[in-house]
């Protein structure tokens, strides 16, 4: 499937993979800093964002999308960027195409991910809705995130409630929501019902990894990233308290500043093979 995608820089290119449920768009965080120095390239993923799709899939299809994305950008070798199921994805892209991965960002992910979600009950739901819908009427609206927000299913994305913080979900979540598709739900779903686990063929990945989780995460924990972490032979680990899954939104400056101290002792995954 040829996908949708915003290209946005010039130089190395790095590979921005959303999360589920996510688009190209959710990544702005991550795209707005690095195309300044870099080329970035953030597609819509099957059955998400601009890249729907009517038909069944399974996860495997995203790898021949990516592929024929990249062919699409001369893109030979990239850094891949990726957030929850996009580090999943970064993960098998580096395992079947290791001459193309130059290094690896991975971001509440995990090869075997587990999360300890608390049950959903009917005020979960409720609260939820109600906070979304003012949160986009009035994005980061302090009286809504202290009534509705910080007492919704926010509460297990986010442990900074911070307007910054809903200023994102209602520009960025909102669409991300309500553009993924049931074709890529049920993708998703299956893999995971069928005991996803890449934890013994991580070895085979040597490029250099960055894996930053959130110590409060409770859909993939940071549990499940260090154990992944614990595999990978070149990998620098970050975990950060009074953070969760969205983390990139709570601490936007913490992150991308770990990253850039990361790429500069890592000069190599930005520099094309001679």
């Amino acid at each position: 499937m040829k996908l949708s995608v915003s290209v946005e820089g010039d130089g190395f290119p790095v590979l921005c993979l959303h999360g589920h449920p996510g688009s190209g768009r959710s990544l702005s965080v991550f795209t707005k800093h690095f195309s300044q120095r870099f080329q970035t390239i953030a597609p819509d993923l099957r059955g998400y964002g601009k890249s729907q799709t009517q038909q069944d899939f399974l996860m495997v299809d995203h790898l021949t999308d990516l592929e024929e994305l990249l062919d699409r950008h001369h893109a030979s070798r990239c850094l891949i960027l990726g957030w929850s199921l996009g580090g999943i994805l970064g993960i098998e892209l580096a395992l079947k195409f290791p001459e193309r991965v130059s290094g690896l960002i991975l971001i509440a992910t995990s090869a075997r991910p587990w999360g300890d979600h608390p049950p959903i009950s009917w005020q979960d739901n409720l609260y939820t809705g109600i906070a979304a819908i003012l949160n986009r009427l009035q994005p980061g609206w302090e009286w809504n995130i202290e009534t509705f927000g910080k007492r919704s299913l926010f509460r297990h994305l986010v442990q900074q409630h911070t307007s910054a913080t809903y200023e994102y979900l209602a520009h960025e979540a909102m669409y991300a929501y309500l553009r993924t598709s049931g074709a890529a739900t049920r993708a998703l779903s299956t893999a995971l019902k069928q005991g996803y686990n890449r934890l013994p063929e991580l070895d085979n990945i040597q490029c250099p990894c960055l894996v930053m989780a959130g110590e409060k995460d409770r859909h993939i924990t940071a549990s499940s990233s260090l154990e992944m972490v614990r595999s990978l032979s070149n990998c620098e680990w970050h975990c950060y308290p009074n953070a969760a899954h969205l983390l990139p939104w709570e601490m936007p400056q913490q992150i991308l500043g770990d990253i850039d101290r990361w790429l500069a002792t890592h000069p190599t995954v930005t520099q094309s093979k001679s």
